[in-house]
């Protein structure tokens, strides 16, 4: 059994990925529109029959502006805390509220979900790892800094969403006032390419077989660049960029039947 998985956005102007298989999937956050959800999906080749649950990181507008929309729509259960539900001033129907807490897996069919705590400056942030049959999707934006929680279960991963929000040197040479160049390097904001990259380098598994840079800044970080610093230290993980423009691929992530994980991500639409 493989696990199949997408950026459906990504980036300040709104955050959503997919992770499922042939059958059921999950979003993990839903920062854009029940339409524009849908139109990307339909892109991808992926169905909105299959999303059995939307799970929500935090409060923060470009991760949860769809959700009210898409969970009354197609009856969708959320999953988010309870400080986080009231920080967000969302309507969720009390019927499709559901309440998690940190390291108690949520299943949604054969899939599990286990939320973890992180450094950010919301009320209750959490990341995630999606997990089925031993193949397990690391979820890991919005983190000022890489703590033990982010670490350890980013050891585990096959793949990840991960973070690479800012360049150092853009940053500080834009045009971004100073207190919010201070909130975003602090140890609630968000990951430079840098930390991304110790991140990668010091603690990645042998089996990781893709990486998917996540939440890339659109005044302070460079598609180009950070692919460019990253495709030095690949090795045989793939590395894909994510846009906030437009969805990525499908990629398929599983295990070889002789019980060896591959090493390559295989692209497929699937419907």
């Amino acid at each position: 059994m493989s696990l199949f998985i997408s950026a459906l956005n990504s980036g300040s102007n709104g955050n959503c990925y997919y992770v499922g298989n042939e059958n059921e999937a999950v979003l993990i956050d839903q920062g854009i529109s029940c339409k524009e959800l849908e139109k990307r999906m339909l892109r991808a080749g992926l169905s909105m029959k299959k999303v059995r649950a939307i799970f929500v990181s935090h409060e923060h507008s470009d991760h949860i502006r769809g959700v009210t929309a898409t969970s009354r729509k197609y009856e969708i259960p959320v999953h988010i805390t309870g400080q986080t539900l009231v920080s967000s001033g969302m309507g969720i129907d009390e019927g499709l509220t559901r309440t998690f807490s940190a390291y108690k897996p949520v299943h949604v069919g054969p899939i599990s979900v286990t939320a973890f705590p992180k450094f950010h400056d919301a009320s209750d942030p959490h990341s995630f790892v999606v997990e089925q049959n031993g193949i397990r999707i690391g979820v890991f934006t919005d983190i000022g800094a890489p703590c033990d929680h982010v670490i350890r279960n980013f050891k585990g991963c096959h793949a990840a969403f991960l973070e690479a929000n800012y360049d150092e040197e853009m940053l500080s040479n834009g045009t971004y006032p100073a207190y919010l160049k201070k909130r975003i390097r602090s140890d609630k904001g968000h990951l430079s390419n840098k930390q991304a990259l110790d991140l990668f380098l010091n603690h990645r598994p042998d089996y990781m077989n893709c990486l998917l840079l996540s939440h890339l800044s659109r005044d302070n970080n460079s598609p180009e660049l950070v692919a460019k610093l990253f495709a030095k230290h690949a090795d045989a993980t793939k590395i894909v960029v994510c846009s906030r423009y437009e969805e990525t691929a499908v990629y398929r992530i599983g295990i070889s039947t002789g019980g060896q994980e591959e090493k390559k991500p295989q692209l497929r639409l699937f419907r």
